[in-house]
């Protein structure tokens, strides 16, 4: 089960993290993935998509969207697909969300 904090809140529907990235995972371009609710004006958090594509490989975000939505329902496919080199995580290798979030809020500011 998820933890309830990570639980985001989109148009009124709650949307499970861990279920959005289990599917991410079973996209082959993908090694690692987080998914976090950013605040949003219109629908109280959206959905964002952190990933690490796999060595030599690309993701297209309009590829990837129509993937998800063939497997999700419509209010739980992200909005935004980001692509990064690697994620926060702890000395232990436990992926940091929190941080993950705090680095989006910084770069935000900038």
């Amino acid at each position: 089960m998820d933890r309830i904090k990570e639980l985001i809140i989109t148009g009124g529907e709650n949307v499970s993290p861990r279920e959005v990235e289990e599917v991410l995972y079973t996209c082959h371009d993908i090694e690692e993935c987080a998914v976090i609710g950013m605040p949003d004006r219109e629908y109280g958090e959206r959905i964002v998509a952190y990933m690490v594509p796999k060595a030599g490989k690309t993701i297209d975000p309009v590829s990837l969207k129509a993937y998800l939505k063939a497997r999700l329902s419509p209010f739980k496919v992200p909005k935004e697909f980001i692509s990064v080199s690697e994620l926060p995580k702890s000395s232990t290798g436990k992926l940091l969300k929190r941080e993950l979030k705090r680095q989006v809020a910084e770069n935000k500011k900038e």
